[in-house]
């Protein structure tokens, strides 16, 4: 046998091309001075090019759009579109022609044909052409497997494949934060503050029409990305949305539990599910991309067993009169039922009224109550008014006998009431 045999000539011809939007054409103009030796040669040169603008001759970008000439850069979130066409190149009639193009991917390989059906017949110099979409959800190498199958006037079946690589590459790169928010009331609150860092890390300049939160089931979200003036909501980033390539924008977000989770503190507690972040962009002439993250976790705070916050407090208290707050205290265990007794200790600036030792009942897993507080502030500095630690709770679960200490719960303003001297 012959291994250097000749590979056999096909009937049928197969052609592939990306469909991409076009980019503008670029000149590189060569100009001199009168008095040079070519004098205006290059002006009228470049006047007489089609390509160039009239009476901008100088100016780099022409009138003309230029196709593209290979498959260029793919990136994440693209929609990838390639043409493909099978001529006829013989002087026979071509019968049950199949066309099948798949891409093959590092995790799968996927159909792309229009119609896995076959053409009856193909006659001399007619062709077939199909278009395929895939929007791209993968980055790395790609292969475009292009097959096409026929038979012959003379019954003979022939088939033959070819193959384009491309590489998918990373247009964003997308960084995220958590915070936990603080308040006054408590040392936590279930509040989450989410910062998300977008970098632009293409060569070319992206426009940013869309970057938003799809919250997860248990959370409502409030974009902090706008500023509010006269009734209308203007953008942090003013009215030109661009980001220049390897520049970085930041975005922020508020998640708050919706009431029917925020009353189940057990449901928080824990690795929670946030969201995640929907970008959309649009490049050269717009063409468009879309990348969706993955669903986005951050490990809550730590509530402990018990969970104590103030739900009231007032804003101003007077010296050594007595002020009501309400706090409310929540069992954060998911199984065990809590038997608590609450105890008041006493600061050098504030007094609590009441009885210590006072027994609170049986409290569920997952469940909470209010209770209302008297205290008082009894120390005053040498200003007019200062703020004043709230300190001094402590619960104890009976069953356990354990112990849960709260200190610096909140801070109250004290003010000092003047009063007028006798005459």
């Amino acid at each position: 046998m012959d291994v250097n045999q000749p590979k056999q000539e096909h009937l049928l011809a197969l052609k592939v091309m990306r469909l991409t939007k076009p980019t503008l054409f670029t000149n590189l103009p060569v100009t001199c001075e009168d008095r040079d030796l070519p004098g205006d040669l290059f002006s009228q040169l470049m006047k007489d090019d089609p390509s160039t603008v009239k009476g901008a001759e100088t100016f780099m970008l022409g009138e003309m759009l230029t196709l593209p000439q290979n498959f260029g850069n793919i990136f994440l979130g693209e929609t990838f579109s390639s043409y493909i066409s099978v001529h006829n190149d013989s002087v026979q009639v071509v019968k049950d022609i199949l066309v099948k193009a798949d891409l093959q991917t590092s995790s799968q390989r996927l159909n792309l044909s229009a119609s896995n059906a076959a053409v009856a017949e193909l006659k001399p110099d007619r062709c077939i052409d199909d278009v395929i979409h895939h929007e791209v959800k993968e980055i790395g190498t790609h292969i475009l497997v292009c097959a096409v199958s026929y038979t012959t006037q003379a019954t003979e079946k022939m088939y033959f494949r070819k193959f384009f690589k491309f590489q998918v590459l990373k247009p964003l790169d997308v960084k995220t934060k958590f915070y936990n928010a603080e308040s006054d009331l408590s040392s936590v609150t279930d509040e989450v503050f989410l910062e998300a860092q977008i970098q632009n890390i293409t060569t070319t300049p992206m426009y940013m029409e869309k970057v938003s939160l799809e919250p997860s089931i248990m959370y409502n979200v409030t974009e902090l990305n706008t500023v509010n003036t006269g009734g209308n909501g203007y953008s942090t980033f003013g009215k030109m949305t661009y980001l220049q390539p390897m520049d970085t924008r930041q975005y922020l977000y508020c998640l708050k539990p919706k009431s029917e989770f925020a009353e189940k503190a057990g449901v928080i507690k824990g690795v929670t599910v946030i969201g995640k972040l929907d970008i959309v962009w649009k490049t050269n002439l717009g063409e468009r991309g879309r990348l969706q993250t993955s669903q986005l976790q951050r490990m809550a705070p730590g509530y402990g067993d018990v969970r104590l916050s103030l739900e009231m407090i007032p804003d101003t208290v007077n010296l050594e009169e007595p002020f009501e707050v309400t706090c409310k205290i929540t069992n954060c265990s998911s199984e065990r039922t809590m038997d608590l007794v609450l105890e008041m200790c006493n600061t050098n600036a504030i007094h609590w009224c009441g009885i210590s030792g006072r027994q609170l009942g049986k409290l569920s897993p997952n469940s909470s109550l209010h209770l209302a507080l008297k205290l008082l502030a009894s120390l005053q500095g040498l200003q007019d008014e200062e703020w004043k630690s709230i300190s001094g709770l402590r619960l104890m679960d009976t069953f356990l006998k354990r112990t849960y200490e709260y200190d610096d719960i909140a801070q109250v303003c004290v003010v000092f009431s003047h009063l007028n001297p006798e005459s």
